[in-house]
């Protein structure tokens, strides 16, 4: 059957009072984004539903990109009609018959909210039911599981029929809750905790570390993948590439095997803390799993925030291997992670970095380096692109490019 509409049905969005309309503005901007190539959508959000005209669109992969998007509780593709009830009573026959095998049941459930319509809801949930049963042969009533629910729901706009609810993600449309910078390796957990951070309405920018030519064109090109996923739960995500290398060199020839890593993540909080800043943005999102390697020990945490009072997320920090690799697949993204394009992070590893790294040490090895000017010529180097679901890489290279100019 050829839908008309997509009924799209709010989720925590209905708890949130006096600050309801900007939530859902919010979702409507998402909703756009993710939908941005189809020209002949039109959305609208009420303050109940937000209704996608479709005008021929395929419904399909307007479903499809639905899912993923924070904010949305359940969604419904609908046929839109006047208010003919014989028309009614066509179509609502017409869309139990496309489902029916033999031996299933159904039931009619009628939400009324324009209370001026003549009929009520178990007028018209006994009228409609009565017409099905008697055009459609063997099928039977069953209230409380039916295989088949056709949802009638009574507007002062029109009748919408609907035989299918789609649950969406839930969550809170990303941006509701302000914007953070989160800090993408090409790993498992960093996205994880981007996705987490995004369903609960935080806008994230991705941070990525390039160290050329140590990493490789096709580790960025990981990193960007990861991004045009987390894009799929918001429409798109400005990806943020930081040159690296030279940092990563002098920190090497400057500062002792043991504290390499530390202060390696040092300088990635600060430029990071810096972006954060120039772009507006109130915290910081990283994939750290307290105990997993050895940066990510509570001392080291201590040593790395001893460089910023800016918060740091950290979605994933009590979660075993097993609970985020759960959520990478869930996510899709879990297949791209474990590709073997090592970051730049692995490829200066030290063979045995310290556990309990020292702030005072820390601080006394990093004062061999030229701090702000190493960090000042990573930010001239920044690289800036929005990755929009859907995109090619040639379209990706593309926005890179017009960034640039």
């Amino acid at each position: 059957m050829q839908y008309d509409e997509v009924m799209v049905r709010y989720g925590e969005l209905s708890t949130k009072g006096k600050n309801k309309k900007s939530f859902i503005n919010k979702l409507v901007q998402n909703v756009k984004f993710a939908l941005h190539d189809f020209d002949e959508l039109k959305i609208h959000g009420g303050r109940d539903r937000m209704h996608l005209t479709l005008n021929g669109a395929d419904s399909e992969v307007v479903l499809e990109r639905l899912k993923p998007i924070f904010g949305i509780q359940n969604f419904s593709p609908v046929m839109r009609l006047e208010r003919d009830m014989e028309q009614v009573k066509k179509t609502a026959v017409a869309m139990v018959q496309e489902l029916y095998t033999e031996g299933k049941t159904f039931k009619i459930s009628t939400r009324r909210s324009d209370h001026e319509f003549e009929l009520d809801t178990n007028d018209i949930n006994q009228l409609l039911g009565a017409e099905v049963l008697k055009h459609v042969e063997g099928i039977t009533v069953q209230v409380k599981k039916p295989d088949i629910d056709l949802r009638v729901e009574i507007r002062k706009e029109g009748f919408f029929l609907s035989s299918q609810t789609i649950l969406g993600a839930g969550g809170l449309p990303v941006g509701s809750s302000g914007k953070g910078m989160l800090m993408l390796s090409g790993g498992i957990d960093s996205p994880v905790a981007g996705y987490l951070t995004m369903k609960r309405g935080v806008e994230v920018e991705a941070v990525h570390f390039h160290s050329p030519p140590y990493t490789s064109p096709r580790a960025l090109q990981k990193a960007k993948d990861l991004t045009s996923k987390l894009a799929a739960f918001v429409g798109s995500v400005q990806f943020i590439e930081v040159p690296f290398t030279e940092i990563q060199e002098e920190i090497k020839k400057s500062i002792p095997e043991g504290y390499l890593m530390t202060v390696t993540r040092r300088m990635m909080m600060r430029i990071t803390d810096r972006i954060r800043e120039e772009r507006r943005g109130l915290a910081i999102i990283n994939g750290e799993s307290l105990g997993q390697v050895a940066s990510q020990t509570m001392h080291s945490m201590i040593a790395i925030n001893d460089v910023t009072t800016t918060p740091v997320i950290r979605p994933v920090v009590s979660m075993d291997k097993n609970e985020i690799i759960e959520i990478a697949q869930k996510i899709d993204t879990f297949e791209l992670s474990i590709q073997p394009f090592e970051d730049c992070c692995t490829i200066f590893a030290p063979p045995a970095p310290k556990t309990k790294p020292d702030v005072e040490k820390t601080r006394k090895y990093e004062a061999r380096l030229d701090v702000e000017g190493l960090i000042q010529r990573a930010m001239e180097g920044l690289v800036i692109s929005k990755i929009k679901v859907g995109d090619t890489l040639e379209e990706q290279q593309k926005e890179a490019f017009s960034d640039l100019l």
